[in-house]
């Protein structure tokens, strides 16, 4: 299998979450994070195929459609099983940890190294770029637009990413202050970014969602860490 993109974080410390927005974004805190890779784009179709010929999985959700036949796709109808078992499948091979981010690793990857910017981009809201406008009926290719501060695509648009954690709307007020992990247990996953299913494509690098681990839709991907 040929080397996935990666990109390396460095260790440190950024101001997480938002104020005055969604409750679930609060407080705003300062996080340490130690140093990760994390891949440059979601996982492609070209990617994960590799993986179903060579694990036998069932394959995902509106494979055979050809709106999400491009290789250069996300792939999409993942539920967090599914991406997990990527994950255990390339530790695996590669003998690496592989795994999925964190909550606050995607965050702090996707501000790009500034904790000012409301967007993995700046502070430009996505309805007055180009970029996002009309209506999508496909997630675009891995990489179409800029890449963020650290190099990375899409971070905050194309397709939600599944996270790591659990999700709890409380969390932030109980997170620790170094590598947080979410809580110990819940009945959704933490899942972030914008969705080329939606009016505004491009979502603010704070913003939480969730989703019960089972479900797969056609907007769902995720991308991948390498421990260091």
């Amino acid at each position: 299998m040929e080397s996935l993109p990666m990109i390396r974080i460095p260790g440190g410390s950024f101001w997480m979450g938002s104020e005055g927005r969604f409750t679930w974004e609060s407080p705003r805190h300062r996080v340490f994070i130690d140093a990760f890779d994390i891949a440059q784009t979601s996982v492609t179709r070209r990617e994960y195929e590799i993986f179903l010929r060579e694990t036998s999985r069932d394959e995902p959700k509106h494979w055979s459609d050809a709106a999400f036949a491009n290789p250069d796709q996300p792939v999409v109808g993942v539920n967090w099983f599914d991406a997990m078992a990527y994950c255990e499948w390339l530790t695996r091979i590669r003998c690496e940890t592989w795994r999925l981010p964190t909550e606050a690793e995607w965050e702090k990857a996707c501000r790009g190294g500034n904790s000012e910017y409301e967007f993995a981009w700046g502070n430009e809201p996505p309805e007055s770029i180009e970029y996002f406008q009309g209506n999508w009926n496909a997630p675009r290719p891995v990489g179409t637009w800029k890449p963020n501060g650290f190099g990375l695509f899409n971070m905050g648009d194309n397709v939600h990413e599944w996270c790591l954690d659990w999700f709890a709307a409380d969390y932030y007020a109980q997170s620790p202050e170094e590598n947080p992990h979410g809580p110990l247990d819940g009945t959704r996953r933490v899942s972030r970014g914008g969705s080329w299913r939606h009016q505004i494509k491009g979502s603010r690098a704070a913003h939480r969602s969730s989703l019960p681990p089972q479900f797969r839709y056609a907007d769902y991907g995720f991308r991948v860490v390498r421990e260091v």
